[in-house]
């Protein structure tokens, strides 16, 4: 194919043949070019133009570009569209290209293959948010899962059986998944996570081989120093590591010990239940209107980073969960010391991301200069906590928090105030940090400075005032003296000093050793200047990377001091108590709250009613009450309310007692699933058959309106099972609600079953939703009340209350359904509008009354002549 191309397209289809399933990002000076199908793809999915450069086997050759200095915004809008992108960069430069011959092509490899689970660019990542990479594994049955931050370094892996991938998957929401190839039963994969799957060959996968791969990485003899691990969790951290050295190249970025985690050390929340709780993404994928938006006060991208995971994953472990709240709760009882903590995080840059790209050589001084700011917020915040009685986890953190005092001391010695975005431009190394530099920049800068005083030296020297030092193309620098003054410049001893160079009709032209050597200084200085920083930097990021380790434990301090104090801010702002957390299956919450409609009612100015829920000694509500009463919200807030304590906050309530919550399974809302032939029925019996065969006794499980999705018959008999099977199989904590009132009759012949009610009242024909839920039952559902306010026409409004009355009627007198139906005048099809009601006269007369204004004997008068007008 590349007997008839150019030189330069014959090296872009050789590069391109490595890369077939990448878009190839050729550099070529300041632009990176695409050709052939890559510019076609790329053009369309960029919307940027598409041209032609020159032909190949007959035909035109598609070509595009993007600028070299905002590459970042084409490849993040590439790699959100699904594609893989190579860079393939200049590796010499064109001169010496030239060198080899006219028609030479500068030299080109793909350093870097970019991909959703591997970035690194801070313009391309969410500060907070993690952007994981995940491998899953199977050796011998046994399956695994690993997954790491590149831009952080953060590693960890755990055991995972297949049918435990999903809500693993949910929990971590990776942005790209590697399994091995030909592996059957993950064709869904993609479209149920929203990662993309990436297959490698099995031998990635490989444990004998990936055990060598990992040893050398973290260059050790063996992993047992890390932890204990089965041979799939090596083979998925090893094609994790494999993955990594494909894509960058060899050059590996600072990846930390892999840490292991137990599956059942966290709450387990799979797919279907973080989308109706909205944990960390809003329906619509943002974070606002989500538990995470409305809860977030960190002031870090690392503390925000860690609360999502605590949210994402809430700990099952008693004595972590308490040690998170003694944090908060010391803070939130010392304000002052909060906010003086909170203050200083300010000044806090996202250290791990910064290490992670000096490690793979795409930092620069700013890099420097954020680690420099960090080192110096920690001693600030470790100053702070020094002397306080402390609860355990805020004393672990105040002591990681020092002990890099001299990598702080030489990163403020040798870096400037604000140091420039590239290293490349110079000018980020302080002066006085090192001489020869400075000799370099004086030399740049004051170049005739030194020439002035250097001439002054020389007129000492040779005793002749009008000698100078000039400068030309031909000769460079040089000594000049008039004709006058010959016979002293060549007779010793200033010939020893001064060499002759030229003589003109007037002058004499000289030249000394030290003016060569200057000259030589002089015009080298510049680039002299810019090698000699480059080599300090690579010095200071060598220093700077020597300390990762100790930098990282750091990095994980500062993150806890600033989620336990953003908990604590959030827990006085908004008047939230700390729940009492045990081992029992107790689940008591006084005037709990929602904390994301009441932070949307706030801000219309609105307050938020709060209700009790007691599980304790009845483990399962039965909740009726009629549509927009808050049952779904009632629902949605204890559930809530047991994510946020487990995972260490307070709670919004006045009071809460909960037993450890292992599981939360949550069924609320209808929806399909049209792409994969479901309808919503068939999603909720789903997702219904998931909870009944999962949940175990220390669950908690809110279910919505189980089996409205078909007749009302089959719909009853199904609910009615359901909720038997909750409370004599799995022996769970729930609230079930329903608008099937027959199921009420169960709370009497099932002794864990309570029933309560969200409380409203009818006033002239209208309901009104008192958001009060109460122990009993609603009398009825009020749907024909809910559906006027929801502007069905009147007449229809009205047809429905005719139609309700009889079948109520009816079914009490013990009515057939269809009897009653066949008795039923048919509704006309094209019913008028209601006249519009004439005003009466009274009416008119009183509104034109102001009550207040009208003395006794005035009242008296009207009402007679209200009389009066009604007798007419």
């Amino acid at each position: 194919m590349t007997d008839s191309a150019t030189p330069m397209m014959a090296q872009f289809l050789e590069i391109k043949a490595g890369v077939p399933d990448a878009l190839l990002f050729y550099r070529m000076g300041d632009f990176y070019e695409m050709f052939f199908d890559d510019a076609v793809a790329a053009a369309e999915a960029l919307d940027i133009a598409l041209t032609k450069r020159g032909k190949h086997l007959g035909e035109d050759i598609a070509m595009c570009g993007v600028p070299v200095h905002s590459a970042e915004g084409y490849l993040l809008t590439l790699i959100r569209k699904g594609f893989r992108v190579a860079i393939a960069e200049q590796m010499e430069d064109p001169a010496e290209a030239k060198k080899r011959g006219s028609k030479s092509v500068v030299k080109r490899e793909v350093v870097r293959l970019v991909t959703p689970g591997t970035l690194t660019e801070e313009a391309l990542l969410d500060a907070r948010r993690h952007n994981y990479l995940a491998a899953w594994g199977e050796v011998r049955g046994e399956g695994a899962l690993a997954w790491a931050d590149m831009s952080t370094g953060s590693v960890s892996v755990m055991p995972c059986p297949r049918p435990a991938l999903g809500p693993e998957l949910a929990r971590l929401t990776p942005k790209e998944v590697l399994i091995a190839e030909a592996d059957p039963g993950f064709d869904a994969l993609e479209e149920e996570t929203g990662a993309v799957v990436t297959e490698l060959g099995r031998g990635a996968f490989d444990s004998g081989s990936g055990l060598q791969r990992l040893c050398s990485l973290y260059e050790v003899a063996s992993l047992d120093a890390f932890g204990a691990f089965e041979r799939a969790e090596i083979a998925a951290l090893a094609a994790l590591v494999q993955y990594l050295e494909i894509t960058q190249r060899g050059r590996l970025p600072l990846l930390r010990p892999p840490q292991r985690e137990d599956r059942q050390s966290a709450m387990r929340i799979d797919a279907a239940t973080r989308r109706s709780l909205e944990l960390v993404r809003a329906q619509d994928g943002g974070r606002e209107g989500a538990l995470l938006g409305a809860v977030d006060r960190t002031v870090t991208a690392a503390g925000a980073r860690l609360l999502e995971a605590r949210l994402s994953g809430p700990s099952r472990r008693l004595e972590v969960i308490r040690a998170r709240q003694a944090a908060v709760a010391h803070l939130t009882e010392a304000p002052q010391l909060g906010e003086a903590l909170r203050g200083h995080l300010r000044g806090a840059a996202d250290l791990d991301r910064a290490l992670s790209r000096l490690a793979l050589e795409r930092g620069g001084p700013r890099d420097l200069a954020a680690i420099r700011g960090t080192l110096e917020a920690a001693t600030q915040i470790a100053a702070t906590l020094d002397g306080a009685a402390l609860p355990d986890l805020l004393a672990e953190a105040a002591g990681n928090l020092t002990g890099l005092e001299e990598l702080h001391d030489l990163l403020d010695q040798a870096l400037v105030a604000e140091p420039p975005l590239l290293a490349r431009d110079g000018g980020y190394i302080a002066p006085g940090h090192d001489a020869d530099l400075d000799e370099a920049r004086r030399l740049r800068d004051e170049g005739r400075g030194v020439i002035a005083g250097m001439q002054a030296e020389y007129i000492e020297t040779s005793g002749i005032q009008a000698l100078k030092i000039k400068h030309n193309n031909v000769l460079g620098y040089f000594v000049e003296v008039t004709a006058t003054h010959a016979e002293k410049m060549l007779a010793p001893p200033l010939n020893a000093v001064f060499r002759h160079r030229q003589t003109t009709a007037n002058q004499l032209r000289f030249t000394t050793q030290e003016l060569s050597e200057l000259e030589t200084r002089i015009l080298n200085a510049g680039g002299l200047a810019l090698d000699l920083e480059r080599r300090l930097f690579d010095s200071l990021r060598g220093a700077v990377l020597a300390a990762a380790g100790p930098l990282g434990v750091l990095a994980r301090a500062l993150a806890e001091v600033d989620l336990a104090s953003s908990f604590a801010d959030l827990a006085r702002g908004e008047d939230w108590c700390r729940p009492d957390l045990d081992d029992s299956r107790a689940f008591s919450v006084d005037r709990g709250r929602h904390p994301v409609v009441e932070r949307a009612l706030k801000r219309a100015g609105q307050s938020f009613i709060g209700n009790d829920c007691s599980l304790s000694t009845e483990p399962l509500w039965l909740l009726t009450g009629p549509n927009m009463a808050g049952k779904s919200t009632f629902l949605r807030q204890n559930a809530l309310i047991a994510v946020l304590a487990q995972a260490g906050s307070y709670v919004p309530a006045k009071k809460a007692h909960i037993g450890l919550v292992s599981q939360i399974f949550s069924r609320v809302g209808a929806s399909d699933d049209l792409a994969r032939g479901r309808s919503t029925f068939m999603v909720e019996m789903v997702e219904t058959a998931a909870i009944l065969n999962q949940a175990d006794d220390r669950a908690l499980v809110i279910l919505d309106e189980i089996g409205r999705g078909t007749a009302t018959w089959d719909g009853l008999s199904i609910a009615w099972a359901v909720l038997e099977h909750l409370h004599g199989v799995n022996r769970c904590r729930g609230i079930f609600a329903t608008h099937y009132h027959e199921l009420t009759q169960l709370a009497g012949q099932l002794s864990g079953v309570a029933t309560a009610t969200v409380a409203v009242r009818e006033f002239k024909g209208d309901v009104v939703f008192l958001h009060e839920v109460r122990r009993g039952t609603a009398d009825r559902s009020y749907g024909v009340q809910v559906a006027r306010l929801a502007g069905l026409p009147e007449a229809v409004v009205t047809r429905a209350r005719v139609v309700l009355e009889a079948l109520e009627s009816g079914a009490r007198e013990g009515g057939r359904p269809q009897a009653l139906i066949d008795e039923l005048p048919l509704f006309a099809a094209a019913a008028p509008p209601p006249a519009k009601r004439q005003t009466s006269r009274i009416e008119e007369e009183l509104a034109e009354v102001s009550p207040d204004a009208l003395s006794p004997r005035e009242a008296l008068d009207l009402v007679y002549r209200l009389k009066a007008l009604g007798a007419d």
